[in-house]
């Protein structure tokens, strides 16, 4: 999602008004072709910050429009919670492997990793609806037809091409899953921990060893 980039479009095409009003039978006044204009935008998601071009159907020069919206608080806290989860993944992969023994020679390890597992699966919840939240209302700012809507004075406009947004809907998808794989975790780290007590401790033999038959 870091590098996406999208572009949508729309069609429009100027109408040559007359200097009088024509007949009543004449033919409807001619227009000019078809101009395809693309709006782009990218993350994070500040959608005002590049302009777009329309034509201008008089002398005037062309109009620099923009699409609106910021949305990059949403994106960039949901790369930010997968950023800092595929470092703590790494971290205790090496912990796990490497110095297992200091991982389970006090109950604080266990501990201090149960709540940071609680910590980035409440993340994931909060990112990942944050992120589903924004990434709807992106989906609003840059549809075509909502675009076409606010066509300036002269002009036909037509929606165009959507824009590509499989790779955003993968992500939000992404999120959750990763809600659940964190929130599951929970339960494996929740057993390492002193918390958790064996349901069938294990039987000691009398000291006075086995009973004779």
């Amino acid at each position: 999602m870091g590098g996406y980039s999208g572009t949508t479009h729309i069609q429009v095409q100027c109408i040559t008004v007359a200097a009088t009003p024509p007949p009543a039978t004449a033919a409807p006044p001619p227009t000019a072709a078809p101009h395809d204009v693309k709006a782009e935008f990218g993350y994070p998601f500040r959608l005002g910050a590049k302009p777009y071009v329309i034509p201008s159907c008089s002398i005037s020069p062309a109009n620099n429009t923009y699409l609106q919206g910021d949305f990059s608080s949403s994106a960039e806290f949901f790369v930010s919670v997968g950023v800092f989860g595929f470092l703590y993944c790494t971290a205790t992969l090496i912990l796990y492997l490497g110095f297992q023994h200091v991982y389970r020679q006090t109950s604080r390890g266990p501990l201090v990793d149960l709540v940071v597992t609680g910590a980035f699966a409440f993340l994931w919840l909060v990112s990942s609806s944050a992120w589903g939240k924004g990434l709807t209302d992106i989906k609003y700012a840059t549809n075509p037809i909502h675009l076409a809507e606010y066509c300036p004075s002269l002009m036909k406009c037509k929606p165009g091409e959507y824009p590509a947004m499989g790779r955003l809907n993968a992500s939000v998808i992404f999120g959750f899953l990763n809600l659940i794989l964190w929130a599951g975790n929970c339960w494996f780290i929740y057993k390492e921990t002193p918390f958790h007590k064996d349901p069938n401790p294990p039987t000691t033999m009398p000291e006075g060893g086995p009973p004779g038959p």
